[in-house]
């Protein structure tokens, strides 16, 4: 088989494996597809693969619920290194002002993948944030947010962030949307990732 459709078939295992381990609370296989060097960037934290992953045990532990759904994907190949776009979907389920609400958001993971040894891993996942809504779970339950602070989050993910910010999370607020510079950065810095300069952290 052709070296190129094996490393796209290794890749995009491991971004499905990625999404069904983290749901799933499969701690130990999902830190697998990390690199020991490798950082997730969200909107509630931002860090190292393993801080990830600790405070996604301590949220498991807590309740809180988030999962993840994929679509299409798109693969830049250059050698060693990759970049991967995936479709998805980001479902969260928590309290806001005392009604149990659902939000759903739409956007992009675009992850900085390598192949060291052999062996394809995560270096760096940062989603792109590009509609969201909040809805109550139960349907017509009467639900008032704060006008002032929903406006005060990216339009991408603003009903995510209030949710997150309701059960305690501190919210990055520069995440890169569908237009604009903080995700024309991160396109750009992807070119430089295939052309096989540092990443910048």
């Amino acid at each position: 088989m052709d070296i190129e459709i094996i490393d796209r078939l290794a890749i995009r295992d491991l971004i499905e494996n990625w999404v069904v381990w983290r749901d799933a609370g499969d701690w130990d296989r999902f830190r697998t597809v990390w690199f020991d060097d490798g950082r997730m960037v969200a909107t509630w934290t931002q860090g190292t693969a393993d801080e990830f992953i600790a405070m996604s045990k301590a949220g498991w532990a807590k309740g809180v619920s988030i999962m993840h759904f994929l679509g299409a994907q798109s693969i830049d190949l250059a050698g060693t290194r990759a970049i991967s776009q995936t479709k998805m979907t980001i479902a969260q389920r928590a309290l806001v002002h005392g009604v149990n609400v659902d939000v759903m958001l739409t956007g992009r993971f675009y992850d900085f993948l390598e192949k060291r040894d052999g062996k394809w891993g995560m270096v760096l996942r940062q989603p792109i944030y590009e509609k969201d809504r909040m809805d109550p779970v139960v349907p017509g339950a009467p639900l008032k947010l704060d006008a002032d602070l929903l406006a005060s989050f990216p339009e991408g993910y603003r009903h995510l962030a209030y949710l997150q910010s309701q059960i305690g999370y501190q919210i990055k607020p520069d995440m890169p949307g569908l237009r604009g510079a903080a995700v024309e950065a991160l396109y750009a810095s992807g070119k430089k990732w295939l052309n096989g300069e540092k990443l910048d952290r």
